[in-house]
């Protein structure tokens, strides 16, 4: 992609900010909440790569300057202060052409969103209960770590130990636009805590990770909804209170079924379960788009495919390997305790690799 494209695109980019900076302050944008949040988040995305614009002109103009200043200056010491100049402006320049690349690829829009996250046991009986609470774990973990906020909303126990499922919602910046890349099935080959052979065994559990769907893009009816309540359980099936408290909401055209038991409140419990209910039948359209972007794409990074075996855990070798990238490092431990961020990096540079491919900037 040579300068004369990359100012172009720019240009375009730089006209259209201006548009919806006017846009935005029009009244009868303004009374639109669903068009003016949009566009609001459009500006918000838009404004970086206009920032990179104006520092990619300004360095530009210093590269035309300082090259007139050694074609026609007669003073050596002139020419030669031009010619360390632009020695350092020329060092600049390709670094800032591979960032303004990474601007111009278009954003997934629900990067930005919040995320439901889902961990359910699979093949390995109770081992893989134990293992899905292992993820659970590791993904707390690192969500304290970034500062985001997880609430548990409905969750069933493992015989032994561990979840035979848990569904948690993750608050916080940029969240689906990370944990996106942990969707598919994790795999773990080690000593089951109910192997008394010393036998390594291999047991799976499978990750969902959905974007929260905003309130104004999900119209639910009421009539669609049937809603029951029961008493909330708690480890080894006793009752946490003796209030109808927990809810289980059935949207009927889907049959999409939720459940929320985390509080105490009935009425909270309802808002979480419906913001879940939302999201799923926003998934159910999102999905159909990351399936059409799958089929274009070599790696699968972020496909959201949940039957994908993306990650092995080999606890012998102190071994995590994500297949879908060919990435192997041996820090098990620290992985398992909530450290991927090299994982979720590695994964990120993949897929902005693709996407440059796709718009023709590699």
């Amino acid at each position: 992609m040579n300068e004369n494209m990359i100012l172009s695109r720019l240009e375009g980019v730089a006209a259209r900010f201006d548009e919806v900076g006017r846009l935005i302050t029009q009244p009868e944008i303004i009374s639109d909440m669903k068009r003016y949040v949009k566009l609001n988040k459009e500006y918000s995305q838009l404004e970086p790569l206009v920032g990179a614009y104006k520092e990619y002109e300004n360095l530009l103009s210093n590269i035309d300057s300082a090259r007139e200043i050694i074609a026609e200056e007669s003073d050596l010491e002139m020419r030669e202060m031009a010619r360390e100049e632009l020695e350092a402006l020329t060092e600049q320049r390709e670094p800032l052409e591979e960032k303004i690349k990474l601007l111009l690829v278009p954003n997934d829009p629900e990067d930005d969103k919040n995320a439901i996250l889902e961990i359910r046991a699979g093949t390995g009986g109770d081992e893989a209960s134990i293992f899905a609470g292992d993820l659970y774990r590791m993904y707390l973990k690192y969500a304290e770590g970034k500062k985001w906020k997880v609430a548990t909303t409905s969750f069933t126990e493992g015989t032994v130990g561990g979840y035979k499922e848990i569904i948690m919602s993750v608050t916080g910046d940029g969240v689906y636009g990370i944990l996106k890349y942990e969707s598919g099935v994790h795999r773990v080959q080690r000593v089951p805590q109910t192997e008394t052979q010393g036998r390594v065994h291999t047991s799976a559990a499978s990750v969902a990770v959905l974007p929260e769907a905003d309130d104004f893009e999900v119209e639910v009816k009421q009539e669609d909804i049937r809603k029951d309540t029961y008493c909330s359980s708690g480890p080894g099936g006793q009752s946490v209170n003796t209030t109808y408290s927990a809810i289980r909401l059935t949207h009927i055209p889907s049959g999409i079924v939720v459940t929320c038991q985390d509080e105490k409140s009935q009425l909270k419990n309802l808002d979480k379960a419906m913001k879940e209910l939302k999201t799923r039948l926003y998934n159910l359209e999102y999905q159909k788009r990351m399936d059409a972007i799958a089929s274009k794409r070599k790696t699968m990074v972020s496909s959201g495919d949940r039957s994908a075996k993306i990650r092995t855990y080999n606890y012998p070798q102190g071994r995590v390997t994500d297949h879908r990238i060919n990435l192997t490092l041996y820090n098990l431990n620290a992985i398992i305790d909530g450290d991927i961020s090299e994982i979720t990096e590695k994964l990120q540079m993949a897929e902005n690799a693709e996407k440059l491919k796709e718009n023709g900037m590699a």
